[in-house]
């Protein structure tokens, strides 16, 4: 097969927005790669320009799907000076390798390390997230991923019972297992995403702590009345408007009395009517976390 890569030069908050548009047509991927060193404590944070590239599969539906992305891009571009993306065709082998040149070993937090499943890099005493970032589900280096990562490892317990909600790649339910969750609940409505979910769980041998399911909240909310996976701590790492839906919809009656959520996804000016909602539903703010315009709410149910 062959991938129509589209390729940007960017820096910091404009790459990333660019990176969160191109995801949403790419099927084949988007990878952000920094030319510069980036130090132990930058915890994946690209340095200066940076290259954000998309990967759109060659067949009958890519005009379509260039349309798509483009028509997306010129309304970003009515937000944003965009500069001018450049186009080029690739064959599987030089995909694969531009993937995996893309994506190095990240530190998060005090003890995580997000690991490319073909790194051969030293562990050490980190925590090892191993992942296969082969399409667009959460590899860690998006700020509201890291957001999430640092708030769980400061507010899981060891034993604890975890539901993450819109799981993607799995990277933040491979986290909760790996600090110690006695058990996870992984959904996700994408079936796409379960697929690379359960893979990656597989690849960091978990299978036994961490469960993937294809499903929406109502659904999980419908099984926890005959299971009762009733959570101590609750993740998602959706759109803000998703969550207020969520919330809307009884996303509390997933975890129990004093378990925490962490809710990602959410940008600053979006902030304050979320916790309003929250409020209505018994959700207490504990604590309000932030990288560039992102934020990550910390809440504990009533």
């Amino acid at each position: 097969m062959k991938w129509l890569e589209v390729s940007f030069t960017a820096e910091g908050e404009l790459a990333e927005a660019i990176a969160d548009l191109l995801a949403r047509f790419a099927s084949g991927g988007v990878a952000i790669e920094s030319d510069q060193i980036v130090d132990d404590d930058a915890e994946g944070h690209p340095i200066g320009p940076v290259g954000v590239r998309a990967y759109l599969p060659v067949g009958e539906h890519l005009q379509a799907q260039r349309q798509r992305l483009e028509e997306g891009l010129w309304h970003l571009g009515q937000i944003l000076s965009l500069p001018e993306p450049s186009y080029r065709l690739l064959p599987e082998e030089d995909w694969k390798h531009s993937w995996q040149e893309s994506h190095h070993p990240v530190r998060v937090g005090r003890r995580l390390l997000i690991l490319p499943a073909w790194s051969q890099a030293p562990i050490g005493d980190r925590l090892p997230l191993i992942l296969d970032p082969d399409m667009a589900f959460g590899t860690g280096t998006h700020p509201t991923t890291r957001l999430c990562l640092a708030a769980l490892e400061d507010h899981l317990h060891p034993g604890q019972t975890v539901i993450d909600l819109g799981c993607g790649s799995g990277i933040l339910s491979i986290a909760a297992a790996r600090l110690g969750a006695s058990q996870v609940y992984a959904w996700d409505i994408d079936p796409q995403a379960v697929q690379v979910a359960r893979r990656n769980v597989i690849r960091n041998e978990l299978s036994e702590t961490i469960q993937v399911k294809v499903g929406s909240l109502s659904e999980l909310l419908a099984e926890g009345k005959e299971l009762s996976p009733t959570a101590d701590l609750l993740l998602a790492n959706i759109l803000a408007s998703t969550l207020k839906q969520m919330i809307l919809t009884g996303l509390s009656q997933a975890v129990a009395v004093g378990g925490i959520l962490i809710l990602s996804g959410i940008l600053d000016q979006q902030v304050k009517p979320l916790l309003a909602t929250s409020a209505k539903h018994s959700l207490q703010l504990i604590e309000i976390r932030a990288e560039d315009d992102w934020r990550a709410l910390v809440l504990m149910k009533q």
